[in-house]
């Protein structure tokens, strides 16, 4: 009987190059708003999100506007963009970063605790968890947060290094100066480049414990900040110069990390301390039929009105990133009823049923920093650490949360277009995943990934001549757990070793293995510096 229901209420849909769906946003409230003018729809047609009101086409009004990237936005447009379409991922990037307008040009301030420079909470004082939470509570309402008046306003967060400070960046210090002194010194500069540095807080108490503990390593030392927004910019060589670290030791580069064209051939380390997690994503879904992935756009129209559509992937960084999740074999996140065939059928031919699969949101921006770390930090080794999980995501797989504070209170919001620069956007990060890409990525010579849709590069045959012999030898020879040699690269004992590959530490383990955890234990044996964040994740 129910087979014979469904075939009854199958219906056709004609394929279509792009669909859309309607939202109506506003700075404080957000509800789905139908189109106002009436659309005639065919009845053979169905919805590809049962959420939302929406045509089956899209206005070629909408289809008209230019479509934008987030560099044609970043000098000309001093107010938030109409009449302009873009994909998801630009859109998320331009309401973050935009330098006249951006969530973190504007309205984004970071918690700092109490003390001098190097000081911070005394943790033994207190007497638990609780008391140093109001301790901190306290410490928000200092710095103002509780100061809003009407809608959204300045938002003020924290980070580990922020309430644990110093200890946390002394953490990070012992571990970056324990390879340091195991593999290069006294023959290579101590070289650390950090993506992001908030108020340079981090950068401050590395800086500090070398010039305590290893002054023979500080005076090798060459800490480099690479920072897209101009106030924490200037802010944090403000407050590295004050602390006595001069232009020798500390260069602060006032641009995108996308923008980074200089060469570094020495080895060095690359420290992204709660960076990636504001990274944008793009957004797709799938043919529930077919399985074909379409791409997410928004255009946004005369009254800043914002209208998502989706179209076939034409957007080569996107397509890269299918790729190589194919060739790494990582499955698409698809609900159990379209992971086969038959399931698909079935589900398809239910009345109402929508076209596409629920929103996925694929790490594009992330792709490109590894690109870029194979490019021009050939000899890198990768510090990131960042949310592996968080709570009141909008609906999706791997979706953002979206906030703002209103009257010192944090509000989650349920879609991800929402006005420009008044929300922060950002995203858990799948590590095993982002492990599995980091070495395919760096493993890959440069230039073998232009053409996205190429499945035809395999290891090179012996008899090739342009390949070096070290290349074609080092996968014969080096263990599972190092990388492929570099050319040129030797060990003291003149033989090629390429790097250890990166493992994956929760936050406990990574801290109980670096930390002084005597600082930061309360009264009742507590450690808030291991205990809380158990939602992060470290890859080193």
């Amino acid at each position: 009987m129910l087979p014979t229901t469904l075939k009854q209420a199958r219906r056709c849909c004609q394929r279509r190059q792009s669909l859309k769906a309607y939202f109506a946003t506003s700075s404080t409230s957000w509800s789905d708003k139908p189109l106002s003018r009436k659309i005639e729809i065919d009845k053979e047609k169905f919805n590809f999100n049962p959420e939302v009101a929406f045509s089956a086409e899209v206005s070629q009004e909408h289809l008209s506007y230019p479509l934008v990237t987030v560099n044609d936005l970043e000098k000309p447009f001093k107010v938030p963009p109409t009449r302009v379409r873009m994909l998801v991922r630009d859109f998320i990037e331009d309401a973050l970063y935009n330098p006249h307008y951006g969530y973190f040009s504007k309205q984004a301030t970071i918690l700092t605790a109490p003390g001098e420079e190097n000081e911070g909470f005394d943790f033994n004082s207190f007497k638990d968890s609780a008391q140093f939470e109001a301790a901190v509570a306290k410490r928000y309402i200092e710095c103002g947060s509780m100061l809003e008046t009407d809608g959204p306003g300045r938002q003020i967060w924290h980070t580990p290094t922020e309430l644990f400070k110093p200890w946390y960046g002394q953490a990070i210090a012992r571990c970056l100066v324990s390879e340091y002194l195991l593999k290069y010194f006294p023959y290579e500069d101590f070289k650390i480049y950090e993506l992001g540095a908030g108020n340079g807080t981090l950068a401050l108490n590395i800086l500090d414990y070398l010039r305590a503990h290893y002054p023979e390593v500080y005076d090798r030392t060459v800490y480099t900040i690479i920072e897209i927004s101009a106030p924490l910019a200037h802010a944090q060589r403000t407050r590295l110069r004050r602390g006595g670290h001069g232009h020798r030791t500390v260069n602060i580069e006032h641009r995108s990390v996308f923008a980074w064209t200089k060469m570094e051939h020495a080895p060095c380390y690359v420290l992204a301390s709660e960076v990636i997690d504001n990274f944008a994503h793009d957004l797709v879904r799938y043919d529930v039929r077919t399985l074909e992935p379409f791409q997410g756009l928004v255009a946004i129209d005369d009254e800043g009105e914002f209208v998502p559509y989706y179209s076939r992937i034409t957007d080569p960084l996107i397509a890269s990133f299918l790729t190589f999740r194919r060739r790494l074999k990582h499955p698409p996140a698809l609900p159990w009823y379209l992971r086969t065939s038959p399931l698909r059928g079935v589900y398809a031919s239910l009345p109402f049923a929508p076209n596409l699969s629920p929103p996925e949101y694929i790490p594009t921006r992330l792709l490109s920093l590894l690109r870029m770390l194979r490019t021009h930090f050939p000899r890198h080794r990768l510090l990131l650490t960042d949310f592996s999980s968080l709570p009141d995501a909008v609906p999706g797989y791997n979706a953002p949360v979206v906030q703002t504070s209103i009257r010192g209170t944090m509000v989650p919001c349920k879609t991800i277009f929402v006005r420009q620069g008044y929300f922060d956007i950002l995203f858990p990060t799948a590590f095993e995943q982002l492990h599995d890409m980091y070495e395919y990525v760096l493993e890959r010579p440069v230039g073998v990934d232009a053409d996205p849709d190429d499945l035809t590069h395999a290891r090179a045959s012996p008899l090739t001549s342009s390949t070096s012999p070290l290349s074609l030898g080092s996968r014969f020879f080096s263990p599972s757990s190092r990388r492929s040699p570099l050319d040129g690269v030797t060990s003291a004992s003149g033989l090629p070793v390429g790097e250890r590959k990166s493992s994956i530490f929760s936050h406990a383990e990574f801290l109980e293995t670096y930390g002084d955890l005597e600082k930061t234990r309360l009264g009742n044996g507590e450690n808030p510096m291991v205990g809380f964040y158990e939602n992060v994740k470290f890859l080193f």
